[in-house]
């Protein structure tokens, strides 16, 4: 593992006050507590409500492996574990950490827990109702507002399992805490700066209005869910974010108000319907062929029987295309081979809060086999690691002098940092002979360096052959360089943890999971294997990568080595 990629790798274990800073540095003003003044105490109190007159209807399947390991007491974070004894709720004790803690607050796992049968069903109430007693009335880290949103939906998503079982004044307990828990949320939405909890807050309010206030509010909260689909889905369909599991969320809750607004016999409004179809092309877009996604930005792999319900729901195969512009993503797909290039630059602040530097990055599957990807990413995994992963040296790309290719720029009114760039990204694309080139390049390091990075790739009729070429150019509008320097540069291919890789004499051998076996190849000398790590599956996982580094000139055209890089991924006739 080279120094440029170990900086980034962080540590395994930190102190409670560590923790702390680290939270604050990383999740900025949507990690603050929350407050709560007399007045808005006055504001979210209230009565009850007094039942749901129609319940949302999950689409996504839950995870029953989960629920079947929280019924054993073993709560898994990341790269945490919390065993318990006696059946005790996981925030009776001291926690591993605020990120920790912060999952746990937002339920995600409370609907694996209902799988496991009627045991199953009365832990997850019992943990619910222990809640409630803890932090029912109001909590500063609890009620944060993405984080009560997200519980708000979950407890919710879950219907009369939760809310139609137990005592009266047990249900009228949970009815009331989610009563509170609603106010709080709208209260706070004007004024919310993380796109995420805009958008979760936003819809549990159409919920609201739907199946607990039997219509009420109902064309005001339709109104917010416009204004925040216009601002967060791109005219292609993909999310603002450049996160495809972004888009999958997006879609399946607006598949969910979709179900319920049509069972409480009211007419489906029409940018839902709009938004739900464009959504679901992108969807069908990113979908790999294990039937999960790619783990492009702040999006990880999710597992297919989601991706499989997301799709079903259009009632029809999606539209097919290889080209996202809004997006920013170009496919290339001949016969098994599959490649995704990003070639788009980040979003906008706040949306690139949580974006990546991997400018021409780009995931290579054969068929149901991954094989080059980046260290990927998961909101499970701590928010260390989540901030390493959004550096270049995390991507399938070309680095100069270990520097992002966009710069980390600091968002004054979220406290986040986000990727400002890079500048000129393009990308064309010419089909001939059932061949594809594709011709991409960023700017990202001209102004510091003088020099643009151009990715070319190539690939066979048969899939086959990819080859692909990365060189570094000074653009002739700059004139010449004023000193014969040379920078260092990187090119990393960051392969799938279910690659088993071996280093050959002339080649490097990639044998797939599906018993695919692959060549790297390159005319680059002293190419070498280095450790890495990959997020995507919702623990840290070890693999490899291949890394080719030289030294380039600063005043060449690009056209020859050591500024050109030639490669190339050949697939063998047999596995």
């Amino acid at each position: 593992m080279t120094v440029e990629f170990a900086k980034s790798v962080p540590a395994m274990r930190r102190s409670p006050e560590e923790d702390a800073e680290l939270w604050a540095r990383l999740t900025g003003r949507s990690g603050e507590e929350s407050t709560a003044s007399p007045i808005h105490r006055l504001k979210i109190a209230g009565a009850a409500p007094d039942g749901f007159g129609v319940y949302p209807r999950a689409i996504s399947p839950a995870d029953d492996m989960r629920g079947e390991s929280l019924m054993r007491d073993v709560w898994r974070i990341g790269m945490d574990k919390l065993a318990l004894d006696g059946g005790r709720a996981p925030w009776s004790g001291q926690l591993p950490s605020k990120h920790f803690a912060d999952r746990l607050h937002r339920f995600d796992w409370l609907p694996d827990v209902f799988t496991q049968g009627e045991a199953g069903g009365d832990r997850a109430r019992f943990l619910v109702d222990d809640w409630i007693e803890n932090f029912g009335r109001f909590h500063g880290f609890a009620w944060r507002a993405g984080c009560a949103a997200d519980r708000i939906w979950n407890w919710m998503i879950c219907g009369p399992a939760l809310f139609e079982v137990g005592e009266e004044e047990v249900i009228h307990s949970r009815l009331d805490a989610l009563g509170r828990q609603i106010r709080h949320v709208e209260s706070l939405h004007d004024d919310c700066t993380e796109p995420a909890a805009r958008w979760r807050i936003s819809v549990v309010l159409v919920l609201n209005a739907l199946c607990l206030k039997r219509g009420k509010g109902l064309s005001e909260a339709l109104t917010r869910l416009e204004n925040e689909c216009t601002a967060q889905i791109l005219p292609d369909g993909g999310h603002v974010t450049r996160a495809p599991a972004r888009g999958l969320r997006s879609m399946l809750e607006l598949c969910v108000l979709r179900d319920v607004i049509q069972r409480s016999e009211r007419t489906v409004p029409p940018f839902i319907q709009s938004w739900i179809e464009r959504l679901g092309g992108m969807v069908g877009f990113f979908r790999a062929g294990d039937g999960a996604l790619p783990p492009f930005n702040d999006g990880h792999e999710s597992l297919p029987e989601i991706v499989d319900a997301a799709i079903a729901q259009l009632g029809a195969s999606p539209r097919r295309f290889t080209v996202a512009p809004k997006s920013g993503f170009h496919k290339l797909v001949k016969g098994a081979t599959s490649l995704l290039l990003d070639a788009g630059s980040a979003p906008e602040q706040p949306f690139g809060d949580r974006a990546h530097a991997g400018a021409l990055g780009f995931e290579l599957h054969d068929g149901a086999a991954r094989l080059v990807t980046s260290c990927a990413f998961s909101p499970e995994i701590d928010i260390d690691w989540q901030a390493a992963v959004r550096r270049t040296s995390a991507h399938s790309t070309l680095i100069l002098a270990s520097e992002d290719s966009a710069p980390f720029v600091r968002n004054d009114e979220t406290g986040l940092t986000f990727p400002d760039g890079p500048e000129g990204i393009s990308a064309k694309r010419l089909e001939e002979a059932e061949e594809i080139w594709l011709d991409a390049q960023h700017g990202g390091y001209k102004k510091q360096f003088g020099l643009l990075h151009r990715r070319r790739l190539f690939m066979s009729g048969d899939g086959r052959r990819l080859a692909g070429e990365d060189s570094l150019a000074r653009p002739v509008s700059q004139g010449p360089a004023n000193d014969a320097r040379t920078i260092a540069y990187t090119v990393r291919f960051h392969l799938h943890p279910t690659v088993t890789v071996m280093m050959g004499d002339n080649s490097i051998r990639l044998e797939a999971e599906t018993g695919a076996v692959w060549r790297f190849k390159t005319s680059h000398e002293a190419a070498r294997l280095e450790k890495s790590f990959y997020l995507g599956r919702g623990v840290i996982e070890k693999t490899s990568q291949i890394v080719l580094s030289g030294r380039a000139q600063a005043d060449s055209d690009g056209s020859s080595p050591p500024n050109c890089v030639r490669w190339a991924f050949l697939k063998g006739r047999s596995a």
